[in-house]
């Protein structure tokens, strides 16, 4: 059962952490497909200043840490926080407190943990379909950012969770609202964790971004890489005709 002093985000990922970082960093739909359109969005991170919004297991932070970006991440999960701090302290135990520092953070929330104008780049990867509305999170995205820093991430796309979601009949079935829905997640072994989630229409995608001061830079509907189609065929010849998520680029104007 659900607890409502929780956000969406933790109740979602506390049923089943440890199962989830064992399988993403593999996982076909994140590995070779949502994973490598977000990095494709990335400017050259050596030496940057970035904030892994909803840094989930830490595979992002990582990858980061890995080519010269100075890193501080956040969850809203204090066990993905632990499984991310564990990640990083094995893969380089020598940037913890330099390169690296992790907080508990929930992103509907102000991110009391950082100054204004404080990052390069905001990266937040799959995490905003957890948060009904979008608008304030993305003006403390835009607060945090110095001028000219980028914000890439990534999402449900929408017209694909509106048509799944009829299918299923999850929803009402209004694409111009942002309704909450509830899928089982089958992917990531049993007890299959019942994932709460919102589906909204391309508007309430953009025009918070735009609201919050930010300029439009790059959309990407991404296609699977090859390494997807031997893992799983049938869903790799799907997804090359049917996008499931969306990756946006926008920035902070000077």
């Amino acid at each position: 059962m659900m607890n409502s002093n929780k956000s969406l985000g933790e109740q979602n990922y506390e049923q089943f952490a440890e199962r989830y970082a064992a399988i993403v960093e593999t996982k076909a739909h994140n590995a070779y497909y949502e994973r490598p359109a977000t990095l494709s969005l990335l400017p050259n991170v050596q030496g940057l200043q970035v904030l892994d919004a909803g840094c989930g297991s830490g595979i992002y932070t990582e990858w980061l840490l890995k080519h010269g970006a100075q890193v501080v991440a956040c969850d809203v999960t204090p066990r993905m926080v632990e499984i991310a701090k564990q990640r990083i302290n094995h893969a380089f135990p020598e940037v913890m407190g330099k390169q690296f520092e992790i907080h508990r953070a929930d992103l509907t929330q102000p991110l009391t943990f950082t100054a204004d104008a404080r990052f390069d780049l905001v990266l937040c990867p799959l995490v905003l379909d957890y948060i009904a509305d979008w608008q304030a999170v993305f003006g403390e995205f835009f607060r945090v950012l110095r001028s000219r820093g980028i914000f890439v991430f990534s999402c449900g796309h929408p017209t694909a969770d509106f048509l799944y979601t009829q299918r299923k009949q999850l929803t009402p079935g209004d694409y111009f609202e942002v309704e909450q829905f509830v899928t089982q997640w089958t992917g990531f072994g049993e007890p299959y964790p019942k994932i709460v989630s919102y589906r909204r229409p391309l508007q309430s995608i953009l025009n918070p971004l735009v609201r919050a001061g930010f300029i439009l830079d790059e959309i990407l509907e991404p296609k699977p890489i090859a390494e997807f189609q031997q893992t799983d065929p049938e869903h790799y010849d799907e997804l090359m005709q049917e996008p499931v998520f969306l990756c946006i680029r926008a920035y902070k104007p000077a």
